[in-house]
């Protein structure tokens, strides 16, 4: 397994933020969703890197960031952060592509907290409702019992959840990248805390304002993204006015890994535009 160190820390309100920044050119800052972590965008930053300076981060719950119990990690907490993260850093504008929950923090982050991007590219993102799998229904109904659950029937139950994301079959070093933050002790306890605080209404407060956003918007979906569905690909692009889409075959809600190289070939093209 290939692993990614992440050479950097911020400290916010007691959570100790990962992240770590390589590169040259116009800043370049992409978001993770959920149950990952900013290790699945990193070949597509490398690849980027040439052309921008890049920035990954991993949110508080998540990664190599803090795991710390008492530490909200709902999408309210996570885009308030996103936005102070962006001050701390120095960016102005810089451009931004998020993934699943990422998109919510970055969307929460330029709609609440007055962050402003050069650009936005919303990967098969979380930012309409309804939202919220019959799991994750289920993990928040029964959390507490989840945090006890044997490690090797813990382990079993991400590996399944998370081959459910991917179109075309996970390699065993890409799955053993997405779960292992999840399998120490507090990694247990953090994965079924991020989905109990996961709530449809941090979605609700800002999709009545997808109107207001006025940068240049592009979205990318999985044609084939059974965690969310492409129709709701088409919903996001109507609400932002001026976005365009992009459907990838061949790919469900991983784009990363069912089609790493579409999806780079899409970033390189966007982001190229943007920089003229």
């Amino acid at each position: 397994m290939t692993t990614y160190e992440l050479r950097e820390t911020f400290e916010w309100r007691g959570r100790s933020v990962a992240w770590d920044r390589f590169g040259s050119g116009p800043d370049l800052v992409f978001v993770h969703g959920t149950p990952w972590s900013s290790a699945l965008w990193r070949p597509i930053a490398e690849a980027l890197a040439a052309r921008f300076t890049v920035y990954l981060w991993d949110m508080p719950g998540y990664g190599a960031s803090s795991k710390d119990a008492a530490h909200a990690v709902d999408l309210g907490s996570q885009g308030e952060l996103f936005a102070e993260l962006l001050g701390e850093w120095g960016l102005d504008r810089p451009h931004v592509v998020a993934h699943d929950f990422g998109g919510a923090v970055a969307l929460r982050a330029r709609l609440l907290h007055d962050a402003r991007y050069r650009s936005l590219c919303l990967v098969d993102v979380v930012a309409l409702s309804p939202w919220g799998s019959p799991f994750f229904t289920l993990v928040r109904q029964h959390a507490d019992v989840f945090t006890q659950l044997p490690a090797a029937v813990h382990r079993g139950a991400v590996e399944a959840y998370i081959r459910g994301a991917s179109r075309r079959g996970l390699r065993d070093d890409d799955l053993e990248m997405l779960v292992a933050p999840w399998t120490s002790p507090s990694g247990q306890s953090a994965f079924y805390r991020q989905i109990a605080q996961a709530d449809q209404r941090y979605t609700d407060d800002v999709e009545p304002l997808y109107a207001r956003i006025d940068e240049p918007t592009h979205i990318i979906w999985g044609a084939d993204d059974t965690w969310i569905p492409v129709a709701r690909a088409h919903r996001l692009q109507s609400s932002i006015p001026g976005s365009t889409l992009s459907v990838v075959k061949d790919s469900g809600h991983l784009i990363q890994l069912d089609a790493p190289a579409d999806l780079t070939a899409i970033l390189t093209r966007w982001l190229g535009e943007q920089v003229r």
